[in-house]
């Protein structure tokens, strides 16, 4: 096998690696459809639920009682977002709140819910 084989393996596993480093869920968080994301928020009290969207997304819709909290400013907003609470999370297409999650995990976060389709998913009613 030639160098330039060697190099073109690599690259493409590199590659594969990254996607799946993109894709993979979180360890600790918790994906759930949106009928189940609905009924596990509404029988649980203590909760905060973070549309992670940038604020132009939020005005256009959200959930009722989310907090904007953007993944652009979530590393220097961990403050306000209790650990003592479960935290449900939610974006546009479902990667920010993965992103989201991460970030949380790393800052000694548990609890955390996701919206699995996130909100093209949600059946709800939004506010604006």
């Amino acid at each position: 096998m030639d160098t330039g084989s060697i190099i073109n393996i690599a690259v493409i596993v590199l590659l594969l690696w990254f996607v799946y480093s993109r894709i993979r869920p979180a360890k600790g968080l918790k994906a759930l459809s949106a009928e189940e994301f609905q009924n596990m928020m509404e029988g649980n009290e203590k909760r905060m639920l973070i549309d992670v969207r940038e604020p132009g997304e939020y005005k256009t819709g959200y959930i009722n009682g989310a907090k904007n909290i953007p993944l652009s400013q979530l590393s220097g907003r961990l403050g306000e977002i209790p650990k003592d609470k479960a935290v449900f999370l939610y974006c546009r297409s479902g990667m920010r709140s993965k992103n989201a999650a991460r970030i949380l995990l790393k800052n000694g976060h548990t609890g955390l819910v996701h919206l699995q389709g996130s909100l093209s998913a949600w059946s709800g009613k939004l506010r604006r």
